[in-house]
């Protein structure tokens, strides 16, 4: 059941706006939790901080993690829906040209390169978690499903999860001086929304934020198809 967002906070005399709600709560929580868990994967197989038997779990997690996104992309809040923030070429290049003049302008959730950013970032996220499934290093690691697919399946996903993870810290990396130059230009207003879901707005977005339940429904939803995903995959390799 949708809600109707919370009243406005008042804003200082010298900013110009109120402070409205734009991100709900299922949205920062899984941005907040998929950076913990990408993290904790790049410790557990790169730095060897963790046991890798936890590099597993915590892949698995990231799974359901990322299709709850997609999901919640889809039947989530109205500003979490990728119709809401994913525009074509043309809006991008003007966003692009207004920012680069310093004229871009405000928006309630992503900008349309954020947008874009935000897929690139899910799908390498998605490659690099599916991947891992397959991988083996030929020596004492390897994936749930490496015995379920053909050798050459196992060889190819290694080499794409090998790859992928660069592809993905690169992302990171780009989103992260994204968020460095935002910070500079609006004395970290983007970054604190993003833990309290408000940003100063001219007006009043109007926007209805979806309940708890059904956040919770998607992750259940989630959680069971990477779990039967892993069942067919294990009984088929028997």
């Amino acid at each position: 059941m949708a809600r109707r967002v919370s009243a406005p906070l008042p804003a200082p005399a010298s900013t110009a706006g109120a402070a409205y709600r734009v991100w709900d709560l299922p949205t920062r929580l899984f941005h907040a939790l998929l950076a913990l868990l990408i993290a904790a994967q790049y410790a557990s197989a790169e730095l060897r901080w963790l046991p890798m038997a936890w590099h597993y779990g915590l892949g698995y997690a990231t799974l359901v993690l990322l299709l709850f996104r997609l999901l919640w992309g889809l039947v989530g809040s109205p500003s979490s829906r990728f119709r809401a923030f994913v525009h074509g070429p043309v809006a991008v290049l003007r966003y692009a040209r207004a920012a680069l003049r310093g004229a871009a302008p405000a928006s309630a959730g992503h900008n349309p390169l954020g947008g874009w950013s935000v897929l690139a970032l899910l799908a390498s996220g998605l490659v690099q978690a599916l991947s891992g499934l397959m991988t083996s290093d030929d020596i004492d690691e390897a994936g749930p499903l490496v015995d379920a697919v053909p050798l050459r399946w196992v060889a190819r996903m290694s080499a794409v999860h090998a790859l992928n993870r660069w592809v993905l810290l690169g992302l990171i990396a780009l989103h992260l001086g994204a968020i460095a130059v935002h910070s500079l230009r609006d004395g970290g207003a983007l970054v604190a929304a993003m833990w309290h879901g408000r940003k100063r707005l001219a007006q009043d977005p109007q926007l209805r934020f979806a309940g708890l339940g059904r956040a919770l429904a998607v992750l259940v939803l989630a959680a069971a198809a990477v779990a039967a995903l892993l069942w067919i995959a294990l009984a088929a390799a028997r």
